[in-house]
């Protein structure tokens, strides 16, 4: 019988001193949903700068991962949409960060590509507008298609519903957004939950992504142990 490999549960705090000034973070959620709000708070709080910041969307000045590239800490955004927050658009524009915008199916697909091992991918969209700009473009059988490269991470957080004791973990609703794509591509995974339970507990029809992905585990709002009641 193999032997079951535990995934510790850890604070958010001691989570997060992983990441390191210049490190490559993804960040889960779409809008409001999905976000890793106690990881994303807890990195907020220790100060690392110099980043670059793997996400749908830059959220808001005040909410969430939106407080990392308000407070100057990101150095890099790569994202699909970024108009909700304000200081993403002027940080760029005054040359204080960079920006890399991804039509979003490429940008999800860069992320699944990086966590699958891909060396890249064609895709037509984007061709013939500033998006195909300082990127190779191919023709196959006769039409155009940029090639877009993979995204990996240094640290990914990511959002989920529910975790067992090996790290598997099930998703509710539209937290399933990017965060099960973000999961394979980064080189340690940190996932927040609601709540952990004992293996065996979970629907393995349920398990999107498997516990092989994930190094860490931090509950939202508690220890592993409060939020078993």
């Amino acid at each position: 019988m193999s032997k079951k490999i535990i995934k510790p549960v850890v604070s958010a705090q001691e989570a997060v001193k992983c990441i390191k000034q210049g490190d490559t973070i993804m960040v889960g959620g779409f809008n409001y949903g999905g976000i890793p709000y106690t990881l994303v708070d807890a990195l907020y709080e220790a100060g690392t700068d110099q980043l670059t910041m793997i996400a749908n969307d830059t959220a808001y000045v005040d909410v969430g991962h939106g407080k990392l590239v308000a407070a100057g800490r990101i150095k890099k955004v790569i994202a699909s949409h970024v108009g909700l927050n304000k200081k993403t658009g002027e940080y760029f524009n005054s040359g204080k960060m960079e920006l890399e915008l991804s039509p979003q199916g490429t940008f999800v697909e860069r992320i699944r590509a990086g966590g699958f091992g891909l060396g890249g991918f064609l895709t037509p969209t984007g061709v013939g507008t500033i998006v195909e700009e300082g990127k190779q473009v191919l023709k196959v059988n006769g039409r155009k298609y940029i090639l877009e490269l993979p995204l990996r991470a240094d640290v990914s957080l990511v959002r989920a519903y529910k975790a067992d004791r090996m790290g598997n973990l099930i998703y509710k609703g539209t937290n399933q957004n990017f965060n099960p794509a973000m999961a394979t591509a980064a080189e340690i995974v940190i996932a927040e939950v609601d709540s952990v339970v004992d293996v065996g507990e979970l629907d393995p029809n349920e398990i999107v992504t498997q516990g092989i992905l994930v190094d860490m585990i931090v509950v939202k709002g508690g220890s592993y142990y409060a939020s078993r009641t």
